[in-house]
């Protein structure tokens, strides 16, 4: 598709205010197409007054509609925290949940100001193409998508920022093209993810990036901080004693989890279309609290149940990476999760050093099937040592067996 395609359509544009953005809105207006632009507000770090966003939009002669999605966003942090949904790497997906987030919020405000085509500004080597037209035709199917930075019309008349400066300052519109940046940053209330430029060489180090949103763990300070959560069903609902609302309490741990270095993580990953991406990620808040969520569900569940989640989790994580966190397939799961989380209550205390989290105590944790007792080396009123015996006996009858078919090769010979 060209803009050619959409010159007599309403076209909604997700805009970040950056040059791209400025770019596509100012060259859409200087064809005749009926633009609007939209912005999601995720809370973003990196953007100090979001209203911003609008001023560097205005020149490019569109007007900008800013969409509160703060609530939303926390909630579906929370859902990736309750199913410990982390990406390659070990990395909390920040970018790909947040764009659930964002095209399902901003389809519902295009929709009412009758737009009838989605632009976005993603690149056609990467994951948020995907995302953003997937979610564009399951959410609203009658609705178009443009993708700009994959029209050859656009492409050739701004191979570069240098192309688009120019277009822009030829236009009143003050613009610079920058140096070469050391990588890009995309960001919202669950973390922040960079990559591109330098991070393209696996020979360039991770702490290049500057964090956004806490210090590198080596920066950290010195000494241990104290944290504590309290959890019911898997989504907490008090840290350090006093009760929090899920934006409340990303806000908190983002803060808390920041300045002790948590959430830094390095990743080559895995994309959609089948390449290979370097990014850094930071997600201190995610780290947080997701790694003391974890604690909790050491405690409730047992081996089978453990291991279920842990396929689940993994599913919920590349559904969430491919754009499909609405389909069937990631609720049901979803569900699931639930189930294995209804139990996932307790306070849990921890010890956060230099981008570490030490386990303090959990209390108040009822449905905890730890019973020292049964497992203590020390003499006492849990299980009955010899009852084990009989166990015992049963699975030798197995390994014997195998020794004598001779399937185990490594067998010693007497």
């Amino acid at each position: 598709m060209t803009y050619d395609d959409i010159r007599n359509l309403k076209v909604g544009v997700c805009v970040s205010g950056g040059l791209d953005s400025r770019t596509i809105v100012r060259k859409l207006t200087e064809l005749g197409t009926d633009v609007l632009c939209f912005v999601a507000d995720l809370a973003q770090p990196d953007e100090a007054n979001i209203g911003d966003v609008r001023r560097r939009m205005k020149p490019c002669g569109a007007d900008t509609v800013i969409v509160d999605l703060k609530e939303d966003m926390a909630e579906a942090c929370f859902e990736v925290i309750k199913a410990q949904a982390m990406y390659d790497g070990g990395y909390w997906n920040t970018t790909g949940i947040a764009r659930a987030v964002t095209v399902r919020g901003l389809l519902a405000e295009m929709r009412k100001r009758g737009c009838r085509v989605l632009a976005h500004g993603a690149t056609g080597r990467g994951n948020d193409q995907v995302r953003f037209e997937r979610y564009t035709n399951v959410l609203a199917p009658d609705m178009k998508v443009y993708a700009p930075w994959r029209d050859p019309k656009l492409l050739a008349e701004f191979p570069g920022r240098t192309q688009m400066a120019e277009y822009l300052n030829a236009h009143g519109i003050r613009v610079f093209p920058g140096g070469k940046k050391k990588y890009s940053t995309d960001a919202n209330l669950a973390g922040l993810s960079h990559e591109a430029e330098d991070l393209e060489s696996v020979e360039t180090p991770c702490t290049i990036v500057t964090p956004t949103m806490g210090v590198w763990p080596h920066d950290a300070p010195g000494r241990v901080e104290t944290f504590s959560v309290r959890f019911e069903k898997g989504r907490a609902v008090k840290l350090n004693g006093k009760k929090a609302s899920p934006l409340q309490a990303m806000t908190i741990a983002n803060r808390i989890g920041g300045r002790n270095g948590l959430g830094m993580k390095n990743a080559l990953e895995n994309r959609v279309i089948g390449t290979k991406s370097r990014g850094v990620y930071e997600a201190p808040g995610m780290e947080l609290l997701g790694r003391c969520l974890d604690f909790v569900y050491q405690a409730v569940m047992d081996r089978r149940a453990a291991r279920l989640f842990r396929q689940l989790s993994t599913l919920i994580a590349d559904q969430i990476y491919d754009g499909r966190f609405y389909d069937p397939v990631t609720t049901a799961a979803m569900a699931a999760v639930n189930v294995l989380a209804a139990n996932a209550t307790g306070t849990i205390s921890v010890g956060l050093f230099k981008g570490n989290i030490y386990f303090q105590k959990l209390t108040d944790c009822r449905a905890s099937l730890y019973n020292p007792e049964d497992s203590s080396m020390e003499r006492s009123e849990g299980l009955n040592p010899v009852s084990s015996q009989g166990f015992v006996e049963v699975q030798s009858v197995e390994a014997r067996s195998l020794a004598r078919a001779g399937q185990v090769r490594k067998s010693i010979s007497m």
